[in-house]
């Protein structure tokens, strides 16, 4: 947004512009470029470098923000603390101006210097201006969803399209309709194609982020027993999913799994459909390097549709960055590998991750599974089922964390340790672990077995 002015950001915003008096450009930063999910690679150079101007860098909404000198401040009203109140200081620090409720507009003037902005929901008009932006850009948007693998599908499609085109990607977890924004306010001109991970936890939610976005392309990974806590069955979270097929521009390309009955009902007319399967055939010249785990490699049929959906034949070596505890390994003392998974986890992801495991190895596999969370009434028959498949699929040693995993250890049997959290995982793995063991680490994201993981990079170092 560098080359827009105060008038546009406020025009574009929907909001009210009290001081025009933008701070001084901040000296470039390292973390100028790339923005998030952009490699250094794809970062133009030369003619095509990021535009200076009289706009800011960026949106942010955490007053501790390294982007914060030369950013839009959207001061975020919370629970206990409302973000404008900060609106000075931030100021103050150097951001280009901020965007705040009406009674946070007179002392955020004293700071002197900086667009001051008001708007009655701050929020909301987040989500305008990168509406604004996205269409300003001009790029090519894909929205990706679904209850597994959305974000290695996300970083799988970065690594293919990167070369091809100047792109941007959800950064860590900015897949709400606060971290959306985020991304596309972050995207310097010039980029083409953005690749927008959309989470929810309840119906309309995906609708919402679809309406900011409009993708010309979305990819639905599948659908599982995630959050039927909150949405009452299984069907309602397809049906949740299904809203970015329903916010796709008209002409769009939906990417969705074959002979998935739940979306059978989601078929909007003018976009068109393709579906996909783990095991269809790949391009014979596309090559993934690095580890990448195969779970993660389910999704590569998803990733060439929605590449060629936007007009890239995908070729070549490719080396993804997978985000952080989504089966990457890690290499210990005596030959032993553990394959750190536990960013989240459902019925589908545990079954496929144990799947991985019984193929992986020669040696003794060894499984700490904990609580998968949000499953519904169903939950205690769904860890019984998760321990008999552990135990079908050859794991030898199962180690169940955290109370709905009792029902795991059920399930597996005779062999089973048991412990109340990830500490006591911690401290019972390292006494187990035998020469050539292969560990898998899997539960959702609230029972923190990256605790294990972090232990046994500590005792290995």
């Amino acid at each position: 947004m560098r080359s827009r002015d105060a008038l546009w950001i406020a025009a574009a915003a929907g909001a009210t512009l009290v001081q025009d008096a933008p701070a001084a450009p901040p000296a470039a930063r390292a973390d100028d470029a790339p923005a998030p999910g952009v490699p250094a690679s794809a970062v133009p150079a030369g003619p095509d470098a990021p535009v200076d101007g009289p706009g800011p860098t960026r949106a942010v909404i955490d007053t501790r923000d390294p982007a914060l000198p030369g950013a839009l401040f959207v001061g975020i009203p919370g629970a206990r603390v409302d973000g404008g109140s900060f609106a000075a200081d931030v100021l103050a620090a150097g951001a280009w101006g901020v965007l705040v409720r009406p009674e946070h507009a007179e002392a955020a003037a004293t700071a002197g210097t900086g667009v001051v902005l008001t708007h009655e929901d701050p929020a909301a008009a987040l989500g305008v201006l990168a509406r604004a932006w996205r269409w300003d850009l001009g790029a090519t948007v894909v929205g990706i969803t679904g209850s597994v693998g959305k974000t290695s599908t996300k970083d799988l499609l970065l690594s293919v399209v990167a070369p091809h085109r100047t792109a941007v990607a959800t950064s860590a977890n900015l897949n709400t309709e606060i971290g959306l924004p985020l991304t596309v306010l972050a995207a310097q001109e010039g980029t083409e194609v953005l690749i927008l991970e959309m989470a929810m936890r309840g119906s309309g939610q995906i609708a919402e982020l679809a309406a900011i976005a409009e993708p010309d392309v979305g990819v639905i990974t599948n659908i599982a027993p995630v959050h039927v806590e909150l949405l009452g069955s299984l069907q309602a979270v397809a049906d949740a999913k299904a809203e970015l097929l329903h916010g796709l521009k008209p002409g769009g390309t939906a990417v969705v799994p074959a002979d998935e009955p739940l979306l059978a009902g989601h078929r909007p007319a003018g976009v068109t459909l393709v579906e996909v399967r783990p095991d269809d055939a790949l391009p014979d010249g596309l090559r993934v390097a690095g580890d990448v785990s195969p779970t993660v490699l389910r999704n590569l049929p998803a990733v060439v549709a929605a590449a060629r959906a936007i007009g890239i034949e995908p070729a070549g070596d490719v080396r993804p960055e997978i985000s952080p505890m989504r089966g990457q390994r890690l290499h210990l003392a005596r030959d032993i590998v553990v394959v750190v998974d536990c960013y989240n986890a459902n019925p589908m992801s545990m079954t496929a991750a144990l799947d991985d495991l019984a193929g992986a190895t020669d040696g003794r596999r060894v499984a700490v599974l904990g609580d998968m969370l949000e499953l519904g009434p169903d939950e205690k028959r769904l860890h019984a089922e998760l321990g008999a498949h552990a135990k079908f699929t050859g794991v030898e040693v199962l180690i169940a964390v955290g109370p709905l995993s009792r029902h795991t250890g059920t399930g597996f049997g005779s062999g089973v340790h048991w412990v109340q959290d990830a500490s006591g995982a911690a401290d019972l793995l390292p006494k187990l672990l035998e020469p050539g063991d292969t560990v898998l680490l899997k539960a959702s994201r609230g029972i923190g077995l990256e605790r294990v993981a972090d232990r046994l990079r500590g005792q290995d170092a």
